[in-house]
Protein backbone atom coordinates (compact mmCIF):
# COMPACT_ATOMS: atom_id res chain seq x y z
CA UNK A 1 0.00 0.00 0.00
CA UNK A 2 1.40 3.62 -0.78
CA UNK A 3 0.48 6.61 0.72
CA UNK A 4 0.33 10.19 -0.30
CA UNK A 5 1.32 13.31 1.68
CA UNK A 6 -0.31 15.69 1.73
CA UNK A 7 -3.37 13.93 1.14
CA UNK A 8 -5.52 15.08 -2.49
CA UNK A 9 -8.24 17.90 -2.20
CA UNK A 10 -11.46 16.10 -3.21
CA UNK A 11 -12.84 17.41 -6.24
CA UNK A 12 -16.87 16.56 -5.68
CA UNK A 13 -19.56 17.47 -2.29
CA UNK A 14 -19.99 14.47 -0.14
CA UNK A 15 -23.68 15.65 0.11
CA UNK A 16 -25.05 16.04 -3.20
CA UNK A 17 -21.95 15.29 -5.94
CA UNK A 18 -21.26 18.15 -7.39
CA UNK A 19 -17.78 19.56 -7.97
CA UNK A 20 -16.26 21.40 -5.37
CA UNK A 21 -14.04 24.87 -5.71
CA UNK A 22 -12.17 26.93 -3.90
CA UNK A 23 -14.01 29.97 -2.80
CA UNK A 24 -13.18 32.63 -0.46
CA UNK A 25 -16.07 32.94 2.69
CA UNK A 26 -16.34 36.06 4.22
CA UNK A 27 -18.01 35.26 7.31
CA UNK A 28 -15.06 32.62 8.10
CA UNK A 29 -12.16 34.93 6.31
CA UNK A 30 -10.48 32.58 4.04
CA UNK A 31 -10.87 30.01 1.28
CA UNK A 32 -13.14 26.88 2.03
CA UNK A 33 -13.80 23.93 -0.73
CA UNK A 34 -17.43 24.71 -1.72
CA UNK A 35 -20.00 23.31 -4.12
CA UNK A 36 -22.69 25.41 -6.27
CA UNK A 37 -25.51 24.39 -3.16
CA UNK A 38 -23.12 25.94 -0.82
CA UNK A 39 -22.16 23.15 1.40
CA UNK A 40 -18.83 23.62 2.49
CA UNK A 41 -16.56 21.00 2.65
CA UNK A 42 -14.09 21.29 5.64
CA UNK A 43 -10.21 20.01 5.53
CA UNK A 44 -9.29 19.39 9.15
CA UNK A 45 -6.28 17.97 10.85
CA UNK A 46 -5.96 14.18 11.55
CA UNK A 47 -5.93 13.22 15.09
CA UNK A 48 -3.11 10.45 15.57
CA UNK A 49 -2.80 8.88 19.29
CA UNK A 50 0.45 7.75 20.67
CA UNK A 51 1.86 6.42 24.31
CA UNK A 52 5.23 6.91 25.50
CA UNK A 53 5.19 2.89 27.00
CA UNK A 54 7.30 2.13 29.56
CA UNK A 55 8.75 -1.26 31.25
CA UNK A 56 11.60 -0.77 33.95
CA UNK A 57 12.52 3.01 32.89
CA UNK A 58 13.07 1.80 29.32
CA UNK A 59 10.57 3.50 26.50
CA UNK A 60 8.92 1.11 23.71
CA UNK A 61 10.29 2.38 20.06
CA UNK A 62 8.84 0.43 16.94
CA UNK A 63 10.47 0.82 13.94
CA UNK A 64 8.68 1.58 10.94
CA UNK A 65 7.39 -1.11 7.96
CA UNK A 66 5.34 1.38 6.26
CA UNK A 67 5.66 4.52 4.57
CA UNK A 68 6.39 7.78 5.44
CA UNK A 69 9.45 7.28 7.23
CA UNK A 70 9.64 3.36 6.84
CA UNK A 71 12.74 2.14 8.82
CA UNK A 72 12.51 5.11 11.62
CA UNK A 73 11.72 4.48 15.08
CA UNK A 74 8.95 5.70 16.59
CA UNK A 75 6.12 5.28 19.86
CA UNK A 76 3.08 2.70 19.09
CA UNK A 77 0.27 5.16 17.76
CA UNK A 78 -2.23 5.78 14.78
CA UNK A 79 -4.74 7.69 13.84
CA UNK A 80 -8.11 8.28 16.11
CA UNK A 81 -11.13 5.91 14.70
CA UNK A 82 -14.29 7.48 14.35
CA UNK A 83 -16.00 5.44 17.31
CA UNK A 84 -13.23 5.22 19.82
CA UNK A 85 -12.18 7.93 22.49
CA UNK A 86 -8.60 8.83 22.25
CA UNK A 87 -7.63 6.69 25.38
CA UNK A 88 -9.26 3.70 23.76
CA UNK A 89 -6.90 4.71 20.62
CA UNK A 90 -3.75 4.51 22.51
CA UNK A 91 -4.89 1.33 23.90
CA UNK A 92 -6.07 -0.20 21.21
CA UNK A 93 -2.74 0.83 18.81
CA UNK A 94 -0.34 -0.10 21.20
CA UNK A 95 -1.86 -3.54 21.49
CA UNK A 96 -2.57 -4.26 17.94
CA UNK A 97 1.38 -2.65 16.58
CA UNK A 98 3.15 -4.91 19.92
CA UNK A 99 0.76 -6.97 21.86
CA UNK A 100 1.12 -5.53 24.66
CA UNK A 101 -1.29 -3.87 27.19
CA UNK A 102 -0.71 -0.21 29.04
CA UNK A 103 -2.21 1.08 31.39
CA UNK A 104 -2.25 4.93 30.86
CA UNK A 105 -0.95 7.40 33.81
CA UNK A 106 -2.06 10.38 31.79
CA UNK A 107 -1.92 12.64 29.05
CA UNK A 108 1.50 13.43 28.22
CA UNK A 109 1.60 16.24 25.62
CA UNK A 110 -0.55 17.54 22.36
CA UNK A 111 1.32 18.53 19.84
CA UNK A 112 -0.01 20.04 16.45
CA UNK A 113 1.64 20.31 12.91
CA UNK A 114 0.28 22.35 9.89
CA UNK A 115 0.57 20.47 6.39
CA UNK A 116 2.04 22.64 3.59
CA UNK A 117 -1.34 22.04 1.76
CA UNK A 118 -4.02 19.38 2.80
CA UNK A 119 -4.67 18.63 6.81
CA UNK A 120 -2.34 18.65 9.37
CA UNK A 121 -1.88 16.51 12.34
CA UNK A 122 -2.73 16.89 15.96
CA UNK A 123 -0.91 14.66 17.82
CA UNK A 124 -2.07 13.31 21.58
CA UNK A 125 0.70 11.67 23.48
CA UNK A 126 -0.02 9.56 26.60
CA UNK A 127 2.45 7.86 28.61
CA UNK A 128 2.42 4.70 30.93
CA UNK A 129 3.31 1.34 32.30
CA UNK A 130 3.31 -1.70 29.84
CA UNK A 131 1.38 -4.54 32.05
CA UNK A 132 0.55 -7.77 30.40
CA UNK A 133 1.45 -9.57 27.43
CA UNK A 134 4.53 -11.21 25.11
CA UNK A 135 5.88 -8.25 22.96
CA UNK A 136 4.69 -9.80 19.42
CA UNK A 137 5.22 -6.86 16.26
CA UNK A 138 2.17 -6.49 14.07
CA UNK A 139 2.51 -5.90 10.34
CA UNK A 140 3.22 -2.09 10.16
CA UNK A 141 6.40 -2.98 12.68
CA UNK A 142 10.21 -4.05 11.72
CA UNK A 143 10.90 -4.59 14.80
CA UNK A 144 9.73 -3.89 18.59
CA UNK A 145 12.74 -2.43 21.59
CA UNK A 146 12.51 -1.40 24.99
CA UNK A 147 15.08 1.33 24.92
CA UNK A 148 17.07 3.26 28.52
CA UNK A 149 17.11 6.75 28.12
CA UNK A 150 20.50 7.25 27.22
CA UNK A 151 19.85 4.53 24.02
CA UNK A 152 17.45 6.40 22.29
CA UNK A 153 17.89 6.31 18.70
CA UNK A 154 17.09 10.26 18.51
CA UNK A 155 18.72 10.68 15.30
CA UNK A 156 16.77 7.98 13.49
CA UNK A 157 13.42 9.04 15.15
CA UNK A 158 10.38 9.20 12.36
CA UNK A 159 8.25 12.79 13.04
CA UNK A 160 9.95 15.58 15.53
CA UNK A 161 6.44 15.02 17.29
CA UNK A 162 7.98 11.80 18.73
CA UNK A 163 11.31 13.79 19.73
CA UNK A 164 9.31 16.38 21.07
CA UNK A 165 6.90 13.90 23.20
CA UNK A 166 10.09 11.58 24.34
CA UNK A 167 11.65 14.59 25.30
CA UNK A 168 8.86 15.88 27.57
CA UNK A 169 8.31 12.25 28.80
CA UNK A 170 12.15 12.21 30.18
CA UNK A 171 11.64 16.17 31.59
CA UNK A 172 8.50 14.90 33.25
CA UNK A 173 10.47 11.63 34.54
CA UNK A 174 13.33 13.86 36.00
CA UNK A 175 11.14 15.94 37.08
CA UNK A 176 9.04 13.06 39.53
CA UNK A 177 12.07 11.15 40.16
CA UNK A 178 10.19 7.74 39.39
CA UNK A 179 8.35 6.10 36.68
CA UNK A 180 5.10 7.23 36.10
CA UNK A 181 2.30 6.81 38.32
CA UNK A 182 -0.09 3.96 37.64
CA UNK A 183 -4.00 5.69 37.99
CA UNK A 184 -5.72 7.23 35.02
Amino acid sequence: MSYCFPPPKPNFCPHCGLPLEERYIPEEGRERLVCAQGHIFYLNPKVVVSVVAVREGRVLLLRRAIEPRRGYWTLPGGYMEIDESVEGCALRETHEETGLNVRLAGLLTILSRPAPTGPGIVSIVFWGETQDGELHIGPEVLEARFFSPQEIPWDALAYDTVREALRTYLAKQKELGAHPPTST
